[in-house]
């Protein structure tokens, strides 16, 4: 019997990134959703395309070997295909894991095969495969006397993604347009026992807290800042706003400060996170992405939050009283972008700001305590964007 992956999202990161790579290694891929009509195209179409962008061309693969099932009318056919996966992954959003939580937990605990399957969380969020697990676990998903054996049945490993989506052609149906650039690095600790999945595209290793840290405050943290302003000067795409000379030099200062504290407290060399720096600015300004800087900028409410790329690293370097201008400067410009359209959180984080007193917003949105060294520096900030807002 042939490899098999089941996997959650039949997004554009699903389809273009996740599915493209579990193809390539041979898995047949099930993809899971509850859109009708992206499953009802996945069933009717047989094959569908990935193109790779990037410096050299463009290398398009074509994807198919896959089924569709909708999770929402056919959750028993989505448990049977699980109990008998070697893997399942998924991409949907953090805050959709709780709702696929349950099905998978009845999947495992149906599962009779000798080996655990694989469980990665394939999300722009740390931790994501940890608090799926913290979901399945639950007792409205996992049977309190079965909770002692779920590791003979599941193995979950945290991974760190990097691979940039720009917005896609209206015509494009499941065909997805992609940056040729990735990384997927996922944990390798949780598989000592059985061995870990066979799957070329993944780096495996022993501590990933590294890497998510890297990307999360080097590619998203460049990402966001450029989108931000960007927005704020009227700049179209991610490539227009990086052809300012003045937001250039605010996301290189934003990622100098970034990388302080990753050089810092991972261990990399300067040289070799200088280099990284200059990787990620070189990727996100490719023109051929047409990366629209209300697509990256979108969800504010979630940049802006505690662990993320904006608080996360200025929170740790105002606790060692490092530099933080260039990022309470980009923090400024996520709290303004207000009432963009197709952006529920930005349409949310207008109505925050209007109705509710500054230090109680920084503790809402960003997560801090008004103990935090950092509380007092974002204050000010909302309270700049509340009295612009009027």
């Amino acid at each position: 019997m042939g490899l098999k992956a089941v996997h959650f999202g039949g997004g554009n990161i699903g389809r273009g990134f996740v599915a493209e790579k579990l193809h390539l290694a041979g898995y047949e891929v099930v993809f899971v959703d509850v859109m009708d009509s992206i499953i009802e195209q996945l069933q009717k179409t047989k094959e569908y395309t990935v193109t790779e962008i990037g410096g050299e061309g463009e290398k398009v693969n074509k994807i198919n070997n896959y089924r569709a099932i909708n999770s929402k009318t056919h959750e028993a056919d989505v448990i049977d295909e699980i109990s008998t996966a070697d893997l399942v992954t998924c991409a949907v959003g953090p805050n959709i894991l709780k709702f696929i939580a349950p099905v998978i937990g009845k999947a495992i605990d149906k599962r009779t095969a000798s080996k655990p399957i694989a469980v990665i969380a394939c999300e722009n969020a740390i931790g994501a495969t940890d608090t799926l697990a913290g979901f399945i676990k639950d007792s409205k998903n996992t049977p309190p006397d079965r909770l002692s054996s779920i590791n003979d049945r599941a193995s979950f490993a945290n991974s760190a993604i990097d691979r940039i989506v720009p917005g896609q052609d209206p015509n494009a149906g499941l065909n997805v347009k992609i940056e040729s650039f990735y990384e997927w690095v996922v944990d390798k600790t949780p598989f000592a026992k059985e061995g870990h999945p066979e799957v070329s595209a993944i780096k495996w290793v022993d501590d990933l807290n590294p890497y998510i840290e890297r990307k999360l405050f080097t590619v998203n943290t460049g990402h966001a800042t450029a989108a931000y302003y960007g927005h704020a000067r009227g700049k179209r795409t991610i490539h227009d706003a990086l052809q300012d000379s003045e937001i250039n030099k605010i996301v290189y200062d934003c990622l100098s400060e970034t990388s302080h504290l990753i050089v810092k407290k991972h261990g990399i060399s300067t040289e070799e996170q200088k280099a990284y720096v200059e990787k990620i600015v070189k990727r996100i300004s490719n023109p051929y992405l047409e990366d629209v800087v209300e697509r990256v900028g979108r969800a504010p409410l979630r940049k802006l939050s505690r662990k993320e790329r904006f608080i996360g690293p200025a929170s740790q370097l105002a606790e060692s009283g490092d530099k933080i201008d260039a990022l309470l400067g980009a923090i400024e410009q996520a709290f303004a972008f207000l009432d963009v359209k197709d952006d529920e959180e930005s349409a949310e984080l207008s109505k925050i700001l209007k109705s509710t007193e500054a230090k109680e917003v920084v503790t809402k949105v960003c997560g801090l305590e008004e103990s935090h060294p950092l509380f007092k520096q974002i204050v000010p900030i909302v309270e700049r964007v509340q009295k612009n807002k009027k």
